[in-house]
């Protein structure tokens, strides 16, 4: 592969990432090849790290503006525009007014609100349902998994799982956690009024994937500092967002926001003016 890099690390996932700050791109801008998967050796002893080989994707050629056709006249323009603003008059006001159940505990926990003012208290009813909704999931996918729950310091519910195989329900950048996650939320919030928070982890992993986001958003600083230009990272879940936000909050020459809507909502990084 002609000028690519070769990278190492834990896993296959964490030496992704680590090529997508060395190389300054984005995930849909990177190829690679993985060399060499990776071990955790037993207790550590053997551990092997898994190496990948990555460049960047060639420039995308640009697209040929559309020359006019006879259909796109100045008076088809205008009917199309008369009649998209008809549909738009005949909704329902509610699904313009009203943000979801949804969309709102997004920006909760993007926004970096004191979740004490906002999460309630979680009651005994509530964890056993989540529990019991975990447990039977988990059965279902052939896992044995002991669970241990707690009320953190933000009055969250906390969960942590362990057992054989847990890669499996990390999944691929934690998108099988962060789905089963959803799922114990969603659970969670039926059982009881109020907004109740749900967190999952195993193998420590939240820990791991907090402090690889924070070296990238120092890195992505550094990059916007020295180019002077936005970067836009890759599409994140609000947890992940708000980890980046309030790495660079304290940054006196950069600057964050989320742009997009969920699930491909991302984070931008500007330089202060």
């Amino acid at each position: 592969m002609n000028g690519s890099i070769r990278v190492s690390a834990k896993t296959v996932d964490d030496a992704i990432t680590e090529a997508l700050i060395q190389l300054g791109v984005t995930s849909d801008r990177l190829e690679y090849e993985v060399i060499e998967k990776g071990s955790p050796g037993f207790l550590g002893i053997g551990m092997k790290q898994a190496v990948i080989e990555a460049r960047k994707k060639p420039d995308p050629k640009p697209v040929p503006e559309e020359v006019e056709s006879a259909e796109d006249k100045p008076e088809k323009k205008e009917e199309k525009r008369e009649k998209a603003a008809r549909i738009r008059k005949d909704r329902p006001e509610k699904k313009v007014k009203k943000e979801s159940k949804e969309k709102e505990e997004s920006r909760i926990e993007e926004s970096g609100k004191k979740e004490e003012a906002v999460l309630a208290e979680v009651e005994d009813a509530t964890i056993t349902a989540v529990e019991e909704f975990l447990k039977n999931t988990l059965s279902a996918m052939n896992m044995e998994v002991e669970i241990k729950s707690e009320i953190d310091k933000d009055g969250a519910l906390s969960i942590y799982m362990s057992g054989e195989h847990m890669g499996i329900l990390i999944g691929k950048r934690g998108q099988t956690l962060d789905a089963l996650q959803y799922l114990a939320n969603r659970v969670a919030n039926k059982h009881q009024d109020g907004y109740v928070r749900v967190k999952l982890d195993t193998e420590n992993y939240r820990a791991r994937r907090e402090e690889t986001l924070r070296h990238l958003a120092r890195n992505i600083a550094h990059k916007v500092k020295r180019t002077r230009r936005p970067v836009a990272l890759e599409p994140m879940n609000p947890y992940e967002r708000r980890i980046i936000h309030s790495s660079l909050q304290s940054d006196p020459y950069v600057t964050t926001h989320s742009e997009g809507e969920e699930p491909y909502r991302k984070v931008v990084v500007t330089l202060k003016r």
